[in-house]
């Protein structure tokens, strides 16, 4: 109640400054995870769950750093049941003070960040510099929606009555379910809390198996917030579709493969839930001959080697014009094998891939691009001084334009190159794809990048500066990719509702009203 002074009263608990790590923890980081091993968070707090377990492994050491659970129907229940009741709560408070929360959140975050990160890089390996920004980033999506959302709530329309007000309102949609992959899992999830949480919902995450405790460990930076409106339910696919098909979830923001994405839409189709997709990648890089070399070849390795490769927006597909070809090549291999590869907890710049059969995977895709007559520029093997960890090194590949491995997403540190004699062959066969997410393309000729900019048919082109994006700008794609967008007041959007209304300030007949006039029949 408005005024209330008692210690369930939200708006006093959004005033508690939250019990944060400050820095380093003393205690260590793997203990942190064992102690959280087999928990799920539910009503704001940790619950060990009566689901099956199952191992968490480092892949830099293939040793076991903890688990996870399967989590139960009985648990995915309850925790619904206590999101609808903190939505409501949530959205009873007011603008200014969801903000404040929302602000207070990303404080948090970016306090947690060196914890968050290092549980991040023993789960999936990244090198702990990206894993650590991991947190500042998503706290950035914290700050933009808490001020985005307080901004505008609706609008007034010229009314087509006169002496009436019509407007449109913004109201939530309820509760969010949100399933992130592994390769950015506090980033992505951060950009759908944030934007979920200012517009007014509650959240249920649903986490990958390679990285379900980082998410349990970021939610200390929520416990301020009212029990229920941010969750963590870990599982697998079981779990994450018992949340989509729940009669009381409302919204999906879903990150993934392009099957799974479909029997998510599937699902959310019969109860026509709104559903925001981003389903895959296989980004085009552009070199024209006006471009810089030796910056392109640096552009060019941090495109394609961030966090080994799995980056939905890396550059998967290389098309140079022949003119600046070997040249290209050249450099580019310099760069590639330049990269230290390691453990994230060491001083590299490239870790592990995240699981063994995320390894196995690359192998098989660098193989077959051999057998069908690549060739090997550099890479293509694991590094041979690791013994344990699931390594692979930096892969240049030269192929034609028509191979198999230019038509697929890798998802790994592989780089494969063909030439292109035009910027239009350039723009058609980056056009040849069944996704299209981002592209790039570096030239100093204005014409070229403003016809990239207008012909390349993806959601996002950047023009001489890769795998940039901007809290305030969309990121999504068009065809199989998906559809929504994720960040930007387009982000906001999809988890809003419009709702019109019309407001006359007096109770008056309307000529509009029965009987109708005799003079108004047919035929008269």
């Amino acid at each position: 109640m408005v005024g209330s002074t008692t210690p369930t009263d939200p708006r006093r608990e959004l005033t508690r400054r939250p019990a944060i790590y400050r820095g380093r923890m003393s205690t260590p980081v793997t203990a942190l995870m064992a102690e959280l091993s087999g928990h799920l968070y539910i009503d704001g707090e940790y619950r060990p769950s009566r689901g099956e377990k199952r191992a968490v492994i480092d892949p830099a050491t293939e040793l076991t750093t903890g688990e996870f659970a399967l989590a139960t129907n009985a648990e995915v229940e309850s925790a619904v049941v206590a999101a609808r009741r903190a939505q409501r709560e949530w959205w009873s408070l007011s603008s200014l003070e969801r903000a404040d929360a929302l602000h207070r959140v990303a404080d948090a975050l970016i306090e947690l960040a060196p914890v968050i990160g290092e549980c991040l890089t023993r789960e999936m390996g990244k090198p702990y510099r990206e894993s650590n920004w991991e947190g500042g980033a998503s706290a950035s999506s914290f700050r933009y929606y808490a001020e985005l959302a307080r901004h505008e709530q609706g609008r007034l329309a010229g009314s087509a009555i006169a002496g009436q007000m019509q407007m449109v309102l913004k109201e939530p949609l309820g509760v969010i379910v949100s399933i992130v992959p592994f390769n950015f899992p506090v980033l992505l999830f951060g950009w759908q809390a944030a934007a979920s949480l200012a517009a007014g919902n509650a959240i249920i995450v649903k986490p990958s198996d390679l990285t379900p405790l980082t998410l349990l460990v970021a939610m200390k930076a929520f416990a301020h917030l009212p029990p229920g409106l941010v969750q963590v339910i870990t599982g697998d696919a079981e779990a994450g579709q018992a949340l989509v098909a729940h009669e009381h979830t409302h919204g999906i923001a879903f990150t993934g493969s392009v099957p799974a994405a479909r029997a998510v839409a599937r699902t959310a189709a019969e109860r026509f839930k709104p559903v925001l997709v981003e389903a895959s990648g296989n980004d085009p890089f552009i070199v024209m001959p006006s471009a810089p070399i030796d910056v392109v070849a640096r552009g060019a390795a941090f495109a394609s080697f961030l966090n080994c490769g799995q980056v939905c927006t890396s550059a998967e597909r290389f098309y140079v014009h022949v003119d600046v070809y070997d040249e290209f090549v050249e450099a580019f291999a310099e760069q590639a094998r330049s990269l230290r590869v390691g453990s994230g907890l060491e001083a590299v710049d490239m870790g592990p891939l995240a699981a063994a059969r995320e390894r196995d995977r690359v192998e098989r895709i660098v193989n077959r691009a051999v057998e069908q007559g690549a060739r090997v520029v550099c890479g293509a093997k694991r590094p041979a001084d690791r013994n344990k960890g699931w390594f692979y090194e930096p892969t240049v590949l030269e192929v034609s334009a028509d191979a198999e491995i230019m038509h697929g997403e890798a998802f790994g540190p592989i780089a494969p190159i063909c030439r292109v004699r035009s910027l239009d062959e350039a723009i058609e066969r980056a056009n040849d794809s069944d996704v299209g997410l981002g592209a790039n393309i570096y030239t100093s000729n204005l014409h070229e990048a403003f016809r990239a900019v207008h012909e390349i048919e993806t959601g996002i082109v950047w023009v001489n500066t890769p795998l940039n994006d901007n809290d305030a700008v969309p990121f999504g794609g068009r065809k199989l990719t998906g559809s929504g967008r994720e960040l930007g007041a387009e982000g906001l959007e999809q988890f809003r509702r419009s709702k019109m209304v019309m407001i006359s300030p007096t109770a008056e007949s309307d000529p509009e009203w029965f009987p109708y006039p005799d003079e108004d029949a047919f035929g008269v």
